[in-house]
């Protein structure tokens, strides 16, 4: 069996050990650089290998390019190799932040073209209340090859974004909170606001009281609400940087609502350049 979207800590459990799952953990927080390496040297969940939001799910920054650019695809690719990724191997990404951190590994493997790729529903926090095992071992990795087939299609650039403005088909869905949306208590980017036009979608909505995903149906009802007759394909999901975008992408896939997109820059990136345009306020 394949997991494509979520794979719950009983069924992670049920496969420790087994060579053809391989664990990844994505634990990070922006204020503090080395704070999920730490965790990780601490305690993770056994087998699993450390991913580095800026060192290995990220590029070269520009100033131009956003906060968290993408990497090469084969610069990535390599590192998956590097982790005894193939092909054939079922992914499984974990944070202890709600899965956002873990959807943009998701998405990233998704782009170069590997669909066994789960999010650990709950996360670390899921994993340790369920009593399952922890280690401060770090596995060996076995080096392999990962063979790319690039999905361009599942991204979008800035030139993309800035021509659809005024096309009505396409819906941007900015998954950062209300008052970051609205222009207010910036903190991350030098510049308040938002693409016009944009809808607002806080991330953390996509979860329950538990830290868990809601239920497919639920977030179809919500999101078919928020989108009118927009389709997915229609969609372009952003944030600050392109990563918590990648959990409202995970949310529609959940919901049976696939082919949205990223715009991997995101705000970060569109409002480096002081001629584009910026709303601020509540959607109109």
């Amino acid at each position: 069996m394949s997991y494509t979207t979520l794979v719950s800590a009983a069924d992670l459990a049920d496969h420790l050990g087994d060579a053809n799952w391989i664990v990844c953990d994505c634990r990070h927080d922006l204020l503090n650089y080395e704070a999920g390496r730490s965790a990780y040297a601490k305690a993770h969940v056994p087998g699993a290998h450390f991913l580095h939001l800026d060192e290995d799910l990220s590029g070269p920054k520009t100033g131009r390019n956003g906060r968290h650019p993408l990497p090469h695809p084969i610069t990535f690719t390599l590192r998956l190799g590097a982790l005894g990724i193939d092909n054939s191997k079922q992914i499984v990404a974990y944070d202890a932040s709600g899965g956002y951190y873990a959807a943009r590994l998701w998405w990233m493997l998704r782009w170069v073209g590997h669909a066994r790729a789960a999010v650990l529903d709950g996360g670390w926090d899921a994993w340790t209340k369920s009593g399952y095992p922890v280690t401060d071992k770090q596995p060996a990795a076995q080096p392999t090859t990962f063979n790319p087939s690039l999905q361009a299609q599942h991204a979008v650039d800035t030139g993309f974004v800035a021509s659809s403005l005024a096309r009505r088909e396409i819906c941007v869905l900015d998954a950062r909170s209300a008052d970051r949306y609205r222009g207010e208590n910036e903190t991350l980017d030098p510049v308040g606001g938002h693409i016009p036009g944009a809808k607002n979608r806080f991330f953390k909505h996509n979860l329950d009281t538990t830290g868990r995903f809601k239920p497919a149906a639920d977030l179809a009802q919500e999101y078919s609400e928020l989108l009118g007759a927009h389709g997915p394909s229609n969609i372009v999901h952003q944030c600050g940087s392109g990563v918590t975008a990648c959990h409202n992408l995970l949310a529609m896939e959940i919901a049976g609502l696939a082919g949205s997109r990223l715009y991997p820059g995101s705000w970060s990136e569109w409002c480096s350049d002081r001629a584009r345009p910026v709303a601020t306020g509540a959607a109109a």
